[in-house]
């Protein structure tokens, strides 16, 4: 196994580079030094985050010339909010930003959103660099250029296509990271071998024991290969106008799920977990999916702790804030649905009979 492994993202202009591996994170100032003629950055981080690698981080800056500035925020989904991006807009003032400076993004996937939103719109638009902190943020959120902002009707409503000019993608970080953390993580994971690559997915039913142990060889493979996809699905539709969509596998239920929960009830990967479950109960009533597949997938989502069970759940506001989504069209929810493990299809409508009509049929059968 390499240490380092290195994934392109091909965006003519706006290429860029995925660095994976264990300890990649000692490459920032480097690779920063090589990138940008401006010397002021700021690193966002939350608490959680910064009390493990910010320091590390910013003497790594300071060491390749830079003057270091840095902003900690609280964790959770709540700070991915207006109140918190004015903060950071006035952290890259207070640090006499330019437009030859960056941010950097030290953390999970709401920190990665938020500093990418910031950076997309600080002075009209200054590169930034990932460094995602979490699984789930290394294999899907860090990667692809979508930044948002939650508003209180529903997820992601606000935001910019902003690529970053670098992911380091350091799976060391990871043994900090917590279980709960660790298997919401896997659910973006398993859903790439959903949407894409079969193979992938029987990796995972096979290796169950080893990835939850944190294997470093089988984290290294997932990571990789979740972002060779992403990177691929990035490089045919950039702004989701097509294939990028099957990236919302899942995710219609799922935000639905976050907002009516109150963000931070369920962590992203648990809700769209769920949503995956339904999605697949979708495609059995209306693509002939075979059980099997569904039975398969919630399998996989059980022994990695992830609930599959949408039971207690009301039907009215969750449909409501479907209808909002901003995958919605004519204030009607679209669906990724699948034809079988590996094959996924471009979103389309579903009549809300059916949709209420598999939700009320439960998990199973």
């Amino acid at each position: 196994m390499k240490m380092f492994e290195r994934i392109q993202v091909d965006l003519g202009e706006r290429s860029y580079a995925i660095q994976v591996g264990g300890g990649v994170l000692s490459e920032l100032g480097r690779a920063c030094a090589d990138l940008f003629r401006g010397r002021r950055t700021l690193v966002v981080s939350d608490e959680n985050v910064a009390a493990h690698y910010l320091d590390a981080t910013v003497k790594n800056l300071e060491a390749a010339g830079f003057l270091v500035s840095s902003i900690v925020l609280p964790a959770g989904e709540a700070t991915k909010s207006v109140a918190y991006l004015a903060r950071v807009w006035e952290a890259a003032v207070a640090a006499k930003l330019d437009r030859k400076s960056f941010l950097v993004a030290l953390g999970g996937g709401v920190i990665g959103d938020l500093a990418g939103f910031a950076a997309a719109t600080y002075l009209r638009g200054i590169p930034f660099v990932q460094v995602p902190t979490s699984l789930l943020a290394m294999v899907d959120s860090a990667v692809g250029g979508k930044t948002g902002m939650n508003l209180p009707q529903g997820k992601n409503l606000v935001g910019a296509f902003h690529q970053p000019a670098l992911v380091l993608a350091d799976l060391s970080v990871l043994d900090t990271l917590p279980e709960r953390e660790f298997n919401a993580g896997m659910a973006e994971v398993i859903k790439y071998g959903i949407i894409w690559d079969v193979e992938m997915f029987e990796k995972i039913e096979v290796n169950v024991g080893a990835i939850r142990g944190r294997d470093r060889a089988q984290l290294q493979e997932l990571v990789r290969r979740s972002c060779e996809i992403k990177a691929e699905v990035v490089r045919q539709d950039e702004r989701e106008g097509g294939v990028r969509a099957l990236l919302n596998y899942g995710h219609t239920l799922g935000h639905a799920i976050e907002n009516v929960g109150g963000y931070g009830e369920r962590l992203h990967g648990e809700a769209i977990a769920i949503g995956m479950v339904y999605a697949s109960r979708v495609s059995e009533r209306i693509k002939g999916l075979d059980a099997d597949a569904t039975t398969r997938q919630a399998d996989l989502f059980r022994a990695f702790d992830l609930p599959i069970d949408w039971a207690g759940m009301v039907w009215e506001p969750l449909f409501e804030a479907m209808t909002v989504d901003k995958k919605a069209e004519n204030a009607a929810p679209r669906f990724v649905l699948i034809e079988s493990i590996g094959k996924a299809l471009l979103p389309e409508g579903v009549a809300e009979p059916v949709l209420k009509e598999v939700f009320t049929g439960g998990t199973t059968p």
